[in-house]
């Protein structure tokens, strides 16, 4: 059984709405009451509802995307029913990526420390649940002393003015949690020790995401340089044919030098594909847990990740229970639910009680002889009268707390449903834009191949196949950082579903679940 407060000061969404002032005979009730049903002040913690939404989106999502031929062209198809893997991202069927997760979750430090900040959570949960329980204390003190016989009755029967005294003893102490305080402690405690649990999992679901971005940027950037050096080729093999007709008179010397122009401007544009190339290995081996003399041996390339092609699509009523963040903003608020009960608390009595026994001798072969021993039982009750206000601000500042906890999972779960919203409008223009750029590329690569054979009949100006060559190369460019966006974007709609750590199979014999990856 709980005192729960009126109806007044009942939370929504875990907030308090205050009422009137309660006044001392008001106060003396609860406290009376509380007193005799041992019970718990404070609002108790009750679970934020789901959002009362159908959907992600305004329109119904579309059975599937848009699809193309080639690589990367391949339709996605929304699944309501399907859950989402543990290792997700085994889904892109890249030997490499696996290995490079498997050491970004052995050896990143950002891992380790959210680790053993969830072993400090439940070690304070741990120190507080000790003040259930009484303190007990064992103590021995020595003296030698010589009494004023001549001012003072003797200590001592005999008389002697110099004597030792050993004293043995053992103190008992107890502070009955009569209105709760150290349970809505331990209870706040224990939800941030939850709170951290779910900071692990979104520590170790960011972490993963970012390894599988990662990878697929540098898959982007190589292809990208691959297709350069590719319209390299081709402008070299152009140049050298201008030149042979320049050689014979055919075109101006001003043809060839525009050429030149044109391929050194392709050369110049790799250097800074190469520049991001290598600062997205200096990341990966960050991600791993590596120095940047150290990166993984892991190379990455479009062509070795395979794009799944069945995405889940949980109900909106489950993310709440799956996103990390929303579980941390949920267990933030339930602390600081408790806190209101400890604020509320420290407004009434509180009784203390002691027990002392022991024994005093001259001599340490008299301890525990007849007449040696003592002992002494007490109790007290205190009741704060003035503070200054002190106790009475701190509740209400326990109480704002509270309603802002309660504004900040609002806005956590709102950013949540926006984060899915988004990454599923950009999976659809992302098929989209695949679609249309391999379309642009095939037409350019047609394009070029009729200039190229129209220029060496004279049917064309050099200048018409300058133009044709440039569109290909940005075709080819476009293409693949589409493709790049849409295995980068099928990787996000993972990361904002949650990334299925409740399906990593690694549950405890409690029914909660732990990481599965602490290895200390």
């Amino acid at each position: 059984m709980r005192v729960m407060p009126s109806a007044d000061d009942a939370p929504r969404w875990g907030a308090h709405a205050r009422g009137r002032a309660r006044g001392p005979r008001e106060h003396l009730v609860i406290a009376v009451a509380a007193l005799v049903a041992g019970c718990a002040v404070g609002p108790d913690f009750f679970r934020p509802s789901s959002p009362a939404v159908k959907g992600y989106t305004a329109e119904p999502l579309p059975a599937q995307t848009a699809s193309t031929h080639g690589p990367g062209g391949e339709a996605q198809r929304f699944a309501a029913d399907m859950d989402i893997p543990g290792r997700w991202w085994e889904l892109f069927r890249s030997p490499a990526l696996n290995s490079l997760i498997a050491q970004a979750l052995a050896h990143n430090p950002t891992l380790e420390a959210a680790q053993a900040a969830l072993r400090q959570a439940r070690e304070n949960v741990y120190a507080q649940q000790g003040a259930f329980y009484p303190g007990v204390q064992a103590g021995f003190s020595f003296s030698r002393q010589q009494n004023a016989i001549g001012t003072l009755a003797p200590t001592l029967i005999s008389g002697s003015p110099l004597f030792s005294l050993y004293t043995p003893q053992v103190s008992v102490s107890y502070v009955p949690d009569v209105f709760g305080a150290n349970r809505r402690q331990v209870e706040s405690l224990q939800a941030l020790s939850e709170s951290q649990r779910y900071l692990l999992e979104a520590t170790y679901l960011t972490l993963t995401s970012n390894v599988v971005v990662a990878a697929i940027q540098e898959a982007s950037l190589r292809a990208q340089i691959a297709a350069t050096e590719q319209v390299v080729q081709i402008e070299s093999e152009q140049l050298d044919i201008l030149r042979r007709q320049n050689a014979l008179g055919a075109i101006a010397q001003a043809d060839v030098v525009a050429q030149e122009t044109a391929l050194a401007q392709t050369q110049a544009s790799i250097m800074p594909l190469r520049r991001q190339l290598a600062l997205q290995r200096d990341l990966l081996a960050a991600l791993a847990g590596r120095f940047p003399d150290d990166e993984p041996v892991e190379r990455f390339e479009l062509s070795d990740l395979e794009l799944p092609r069945t995405l889940p699509l949980r109900l909106p009523s489950m993310l709440v229970e799956q996103r990390p963040d929303i579980r941390v903003a949920e267990a933030q608020l339930h602390a600081a639910s408790a806190q209101v009960g400890v604020a509320t608390a420290n407004l009434l009595p509180q009784i203390t009680l002691t027990a002392d026994a022991g024994s005093t001798a001259t001599m340490l072969s008299g301890l525990f002889t007849h007449g040696t021993g003592f002992w002494s039982l007490a109790a007290g009750l205190t009741q704060p009268i003035f503070e200054g206000g002190t106790l009475l601000h701190r509740k209400r500042a326990a109480e704002a707390a509270l309603d802002q906890a309660a504004a900040q999972y609002r806005s956590t779960v709102i950013a949540a449903f926006q984060n899915v919203a988004d990454t599923l409008r950009a999976l659809q223009y992302d098929a989209e834009a695949v679609k249309a750029q391999a379309a642009a590329e095939s037409a350019a690569a047609d394009s070029l191949d009729i200039s190229r054979r129209q220029l060496q009949l004279g049917a064309i100006s050099y200048l018409a196949l300058l133009n044709a060559e440039q569109a290909y190369q940005q075709s080819v460019i476009n293409l693949v950082q589409a493709r790049a966006s849409r295995l980068a974007d099928t990787a996000a709609l993972f990361q904002a579903l949650g990334g299925g750590w409740w399906n990593r199979g690694d549950a405890d014999a409690a029914g909660t679940r732990t990481t599965g990856y602490d290895h200390h």
